[in-house]
């Protein structure tokens, strides 16, 4: 049978509820044993360290109704932590705080493909939207040279372009040739594919295996690891590896910092 033990204290002699106030550095209390007078500089254990305004530091424990507020009794507790802003974007740049998206500049920044502006928006999206580029992807270089004289590129409306696997005497490089201007830069990446631009110890692979030549990469690359062959499923496991620009190459790194640099040039 449960035992009963009612608080037969007359109401009139019961000590009233008090506020409970987080012990928020900064704040002005009054120990009430003592009639020590400080700020918060520090909380932890149980414990609050009060500096008055001599400079003079004291430490008491946080007992319940142990403090004055404005004259009014308080229990301090223990401040909840509020979550940290992060002061980097994924790519390394100081984050700015509420920054609202700037309305896309004329210039633009084209990839190859698909996953290159997925990995693009990945690391550098809060970068870009900052400064109001917007990135597009071309599906393949061949159409290159019309893209960019249907674009126009001007001084004030530059064109970047990043290009997979270009290397002297391929394909890619006698495009690049072609459309290079003063107001269109194109850089590109040694890697056959931008799967390649992501550090294989980020994805949890030795290296990047070799694929026979003729046989289509991607598919290749999922065989040799002992992937299910799907390669958009792939991808997505790739990309959820990627948090910062700590996870990819530097030769990626740097060429789209420098189209970015380009496009954003007064």
């Amino acid at each position: 049978m449960r035992s009963y033990n009612p608080d037969l204290t007359p109401p009139w002699k019961r000590s009233a509820p008090v506020p409970e106030v987080p012990a928020d550095r900064d704040l002005v209390v009054e120990e009430v044993t003592t009639g020590f007078c400080g700020a918060v500089i520090r909380c932890e254990a149980g414990t609050v360290t009060l500096e008055d305004r001599f400079g003079k530091h004291r430490v008491f424990p946080m007992d319940p109704r142990g403090f004055l507020l404005e004259g009014r009794v308080v229990t301090l507790v223990r401040p909840s932590a509020a979550p940290a802003r992060p002061t980097r974007t994924a790519s390394g740049s100081v984050a700015v705080p509420g920054a609202r998206a700037r309305v896309a500049r004329a210039g633009r920044i084209y990839v190859e493909g698909r996953h290159d502006a997925e990995l693009v928006e990945r690391v550098w999206g809060d970068d870009l939207r900052v400064e109001g580029v917007v990135v597009e992807y071309l599906e393949g270089v061949d159409d290159l040279p019309s893209i960019v004289a249907e674009f126009d590129p001007a001084p004030g409306a530059r064109l970047g372009v990043l290009v997979d696997h270009l290397v002297p005497g391929s394909k890619e490089s006698r495009i690049a040739a072609q459309v290079t201007s003063p107001d269109v830069l194109v850089v590109g990446h040694p890697y056959i594919d931008v799967w390649e631009a992501v550090k294989p110890a980020s994805v949890g692979i030795r290296a990047w295996p070799r694929v026979p030549r003729g046989q289509d990469w991607k598919t290749g690359v999922c065989e040799a690891l002992g992937w299910p062959a799907h390669t958009g499923a792939a991808w997505q496991h790739i990309l959820s590896k990627v948090t910062s620009y700590k996870d990819l190459e530097p030769e990626l790194l740097g060429r789209v910092e420098e189209l970015i640099d380009f496009v954003t040039a007064p």
